[in-house]
């Protein structure tokens, strides 16, 4: 299980190159995926509150939240998510679990995604 604050030696490596470790993988596809109302991908953004990945099953599980219960893709999102972690080599089956608990707030942000959208 990681939280959102681990360190992968190369955050913009492809989810496909096989020098780094499954969760390093599955973290750089979930770098590639973008809130559609924030220039932030969803992991520095925050919004990825656990991934429990089983190499045994070759099977992720997320837990995940949206800026707002109201985001407008709230209904979709969390499909996209899988389909994306998916894709990585190495996981057959990803299921995404939307949580309200705790609620997302700007804190939940790394100091450089917030620099980025003027936050800081």
């Amino acid at each position: 299980m990681t939280t959102p604050n681990a360190k992968t030696p190369n955050p913009t490596a492809p989810a496909e190159n096989s020098n780094f470790t499954l969760e390093q993988r599955i973290i750089a596809a979930l770098r590639e995926i973008y809130d559609p109302e924030i220039p932030v991908n969803i992991y520095d953004l925050g919004l990825i509150y656990e991934l429990d990945i089983n190499e045994e099953r070759d099977q992720a599980h997320i837990k995940m939240t949206l800026t707002t219960p109201n985001c407008p893709v709230a209904q979709s999102f969390p499909s996209s998510v899988e389909r994306a972690v998916e894709a990585v080599p190495g996981i057959n089956k990803a299921t995404v679990e939307l949580v309200w608990d705790p609620p997302w707030t700007q804190e939940r942000m790394p100091e450089a995604a917030r620099l980025q959208l003027g936050l800081w």
